[in-house]
């Protein structure tokens, strides 16, 4: 009987382990590009997985974001509601909820994507995504023929995020959101000059760092950050060596 017990077991972690790998495969997948590689791997990984895996979560956001670029907008959706509705603690919530916003958006049901959109502020005021938000219900605002209301979403995103990306964008939908990748902060600053010069001297030591303001109960705050990895383990590296040459190091997925 012990052997048996002792054979179900190495079996459960060979599945564990298995599933592990296939989501790293699959984010790579994701991060170049290969959509319908990853809607492959992560269909057939979804069919094996175990219902507890901390994982799973992740790897619904990474799917659903594959089917939404390669244009399954319904499919895309169905797994962006299951995040929302059934993953009660995943901290893919909020890319889920806007991953909803852009697959309703592109459908072209525009009421609809503007609801989950004012839903991601309701219930995460917080929210790193906000200014996309802003972008999406400007964008939105726009369809319905609401040109005032567009230019009132427009205002708060540069008057909230004046860094955001999304005004560099000539009116396209920055879709999907971000995949999943990892970043490893080093610094956050009240002062912007303190983010660039942090940021310059990162990158005279040859890393690829950046900084990002955001806006918390009217206080922004610029974070400076170094790479856009695709696996945990190549961000635990850089936090380590990072860390070596006296940084105060965190990852952020």
């Amino acid at each position: 009987m012990r052997k048996i017990y002792l054979s179900i077991f190495f079996i459960f972690c060979f599945s564990l382990n298995a599933f592990a790998l296939d989501l790293q495969k699959i984010n790579t997948y994701f991060l170049n590009g290969d959509y319908k590689a990853a809607i492959t791997e992560g269909e057939r990984a979804m069919a094996i997985s175990s219902s507890y895996s901390k994982e799973l979560d992740e790897l619904y956001i990474v799917l659903g974001l594959s089917y939404l670029k390669d244009g399954n907008y319904l499919r895309a959706s169905d797994i962006f509601e299951i995040i929302v509705n059934e993953f009660k603690s995943s901290r893919f919530k909020e890319e889920a909820m806007l991953g909803l916003a852009d697959a309703y958006y592109l459908k072209g049901e525009f009421s609809r994507a503007g609801s989950y959109c004012n839903d991601l502020l309701d219930k995460y005021p917080g929210s790193k995504f906000k200014a996309a938000v802003y972008y999406r219900l400007s964008r939105i605002a726009l369809k319905a023929g609401n040109e005032s209301k567009s230019s009132e979403y427009m205002a708060k995103l540069k008057s909230e995020y004046p860094l955001s990306p999304e005004l560099k964008l000539k009116g396209e939908m920055p879709i999907p959101v971000e995949a999943v990748a990892y970043t490893v902060q080093v610094g956050s600053f009240g002062s912007i000059q303190n983010a660039k010069n942090l940021t310059s001297e990162l990158k005279a030591k040859g890393h690829q760092a950046y900084f990002e303001g955001a806006t918390l109960n009217n206080r922004t705050t610029y974070r400076v950050r170094v790479g856009k990895l695709k696996t945990l383990q190549e961000a635990e590296n850089l936090k380590a060596k990072l860390s070596r040459q006296g940084y105060p190091t965190r990852i952020y997925p």
